[in-house]
């Protein structure tokens, strides 16, 4: 009886050492994607948007070429922006992203794919044409559209890996079920979109591969849903109006980054991690550069919890709440930004420590750096033995906050009123903030006028009869 005591403790404890073991491995998990060095992409972010500045005030200074005008010092559009034949090498884009997400391929080396029909009335059996039956294939694509369309899902919209979403050129809206679930998938690129008036869908059965359809339960009614996926890229997107989040990254994601989108007029923004017990996210990065977070937000901009997030070169046009907030032992990283209070004097500090005691908190790693906070906003930084920590990050100054009107004067999407189409065509400018703000009951559509919309079907046909004498039925360039 002694011996089999013993046995039984002996076992119990192997098994309480494999715990604990299994416990301390998980905690020091890194994903797949992980940067082993977020200072040093932090550094790098600063370092691209000094160079793309230094380039634009040495150009303007020599006037070697008037083209160089379009040069703004934002790293990203000056990329591919300034070659006026973009239109003609679309696929150059892939190789403009910074920060985490910065390796995110999207459908690059892909064929094209034309969306060509704006309905989405079969999620199981999706029809050649339309967006549902492109982003579900198992090739790289790359997705673009042939006129301005309001695409109104009447389910989510679930992506398979390696897509672009290409929407410059064309005045695109998604609305509706879902919106885009990107669930368990690498390399995608979602750029020029307007996402917003995303509601609850769901209990039903939903095609996600060529192959595959199951039944999906009721989804929350975010504009997107990263749900444990990397190598995510979601650039000069105007968002809002959603039942949920704008944007949620949750479940292990990471490589992440967050660009040149307009928000506006939603309450929970941006959520950034499951939970403060899911350990995964611990190895979560994001950054979150050059956005416009515009009228009427209230909120999570974001609301993080584990994960190591760098805010850089964002515009804050008040809050009703907090900007930023989270739980769980984030490492925030703002960097060069501009906070505009509410006049409220009760919400006047950027972050919010969610329901945890200062005693919790003070050790989290929290840095404001070159921050330009205004109307009496204040950062409350925390975090011990934090200038060591950041020394790499900090290395280059964030010059750059004094130039934020600059770096995001076009944020959300381009080329929204001039309603030009097609994937040969170009387009300027960002957003104002009234422009998002489509109304409660507003569906998003566009309404151009009796010769924009005569030019629009000449061009359509025109298109589609070359198309014809060249390509498949499904439209894969």
């Amino acid at each position: 009886m002694e011996h089999r005591r013993a046995c039984i403790v002996v076992l119990h404890t192997l098994l309480l050492l494999r715990i604990a073991d299994a416990t301390m491995e998980f905690k020091n998990l890194t994903l797949p994607g992980q940067h082993p060095s977020p200072e040093l992409v932090s550094q790098d972010i600063q370092r691209r948007v000094n160079v793309s500045i230094t380039r634009r005030e040495m150009l303007a200074y020599t006037n070697i070429d008037s083209s160089t005008s379009c040069l703004t010092g934002n790293p990203i559009d000056d990329c591919w922006r300034c070659d006026p034949n973009w239109h003609l090498n679309r696929q150059r884009l892939a190789d403009c992203g910074i920060g985490f997400g910065q390796y995110a391929a999207g459908g690059k080396g892909g064929r094209y794919y034309i969306v060509t029909d704006s309905s989405d009335h079969d999620v199981i059996n999706p029809r050649p044409g339309t967006l549902r039956y492109a982003v579900i294939q198992t090739e790289p694509l790359w997705i673009i559209f042939l006129t301005n369309m309001h695409i109104q899902l009447s389910q989510e919209l679930i992506f398979n890996s390696f897509k672009t979403l290409d929407g410059r050129g064309a005045n695109v809206h998604i609305t509706g079920g879902g919106c885009i679930t990107l669930q368990y998938i690498t390399n995608i690129i979602i750029h020029n979109i307007h996402i917003h008036h995303c509601y609850q869908s769901g209990n039903t059965m939903i095609r996600s591969s060529p192959t595959h359809f199951g039944y999906r339960t009721r989804s929350d009614g975010d504009g997107i849903s990263i749900f444990g996926s990397r190598d995510i890229w979601i650039d000069h997107c105007s968002l809002s109006h959603c039942k949920d989040g704008l944007i949620d990254a949750v479940m292990g994601s990471t490589g992440i980054t967050i660009s040149n989108n307009f928000f506006s007029h939603h309450d929970e923004v941006m959520l950034l991690g499951h939970s403060d017990e899911y350990l995964p996210d611990s190895g979560m990065q994001v950054t979150i550069a050059f956005n416009h977070f515009g009228k009427s937000l209230v909120q999570r901009m974001p609301r993080c919890r584990r994960g190591y997030i760098h805010v850089v070169n964002n515009v804050y046009s008040r809050w009703e709440m907090y900007a930023i907030g989270g739980s769980g032992n984030p490492t925030i990283n703002s960097q060069g930004n501009r906070y505009t209070a509410p006049a409220n004097r009760n919400a006047k500090e950027v972050t919010k420590r969610v329901e945890t005691a200062q005693e919790h908190w003070k050790g989290w790693n929290w840095r404001s750096e070159g921050d330009i906070l205004m109307n009496g906003a204040f950062f409350v930084a925390s975090g011990e033995g934090l200038e060591l920590k950041y020394e790499k990050a900090y290395s280059i100054e964030p010059k750059s906050a004094a130039l934020i009107d600059q770096l995001t004067m076009n944020a959300g999407v381009l080329g929204s009123r001039s309603n030009k189409l097609g994937k040969w065509t170009g387009g300027d400018g960002g957003v104002e903030d009234d422009e998002n703000d489509y109304g409660e009951d507003s569906d998003g559509s566009s309404k151009p006028n009796t010769m924009n919309l005569i030019s629009s079907l000449l061009i359509a046909l025109l298109w589609f009869m070359f198309m014809c004498s060249s390509c498949d039925p499904v439209m894969l360039l």
